[in-house]
């Protein structure tokens, strides 16, 4: 049972900010794989289903974002998944420019709030990840404000295209193709 999980912030004011961008790509893998992800459980609201083969939980955490850890660690008491191999947690990075994806199959927080809840509540660093690539914050502006703020019309272009990437890249990673998936996906946007 593989546990995919999108982190982001609840409530209205928090959609299509670069915080959620791990939201999204759950709804992009939801609506590619005809998941329904409405569910209330375990912190989170999630939907059942199958991904490439697999029985996978999708879930958004409702904790917000600095709480993540919360939520994930229900769901992998619950369904006694194998957190080592059949978690993927989805995040925002700023450090990765807009719509650059990175995948990794375990490392530390890198400063990530909701990354650093996860490994907090796991005691480990060991699992799967999909960084999203947000941009850096300019000069001068809070990160907060940067995280929660929205993306140009340009930018949210790149990332729903970015969000096609990522949901190919699970369906490799789920399908046992980790490194593969790395090697395609690891690279800079051209």
């Amino acid at each position: 049972m593989y546990i995919i999980v999108g982190l982001g912030n609840p409530s209205k004011e928090y959609t299509n900010t670069r915080h959620n961008i791990g939201f999204d790509v759950i709804d992009k893998l939801a609506e590619a794989e005809h998941i329904s992800v409405l569910e209330k459980k375990h912190k989170a609201i999630i939907g059942k289903g199958y991904v490439a083969g697999q029985k996978a939980i999708l879930a958004k955490p409702q904790t917000y974002m600095n709480l993540s850890g919360e939520s994930v660690r229900e769901l992998i008491d619950y369904y006694k998944a194998d957190e080592t191999s059949e978690l993927i947690v989805i995040s925002d990075d700023i450090s990765l420019d807009v719509g650059q994806v990175r995948i990794r199959k375990k490392g530390s927080a890198g400063g990530h709030n909701g990354l650093k809840n996860i490994i907090s509540h796991l005691g480990h660093d060991n699992f799967m990840r999909i960084k999203m690539g947000v941009g850096e914050k300019p000069k001068g502006y809070d990160l907060a404000d940067y995280v929660l703020g929205h993306f140009t019309q340009d930018e949210r272009k790149q990332m729903d295209e970015a969000a096609g990437r990522a949901v190919e890249a699970i369906r490799m990673m789920i399908a046992g193709e980790v490194d593969a998936a790395m090697n395609q996906f690891n690279r800079k946007n051209s």
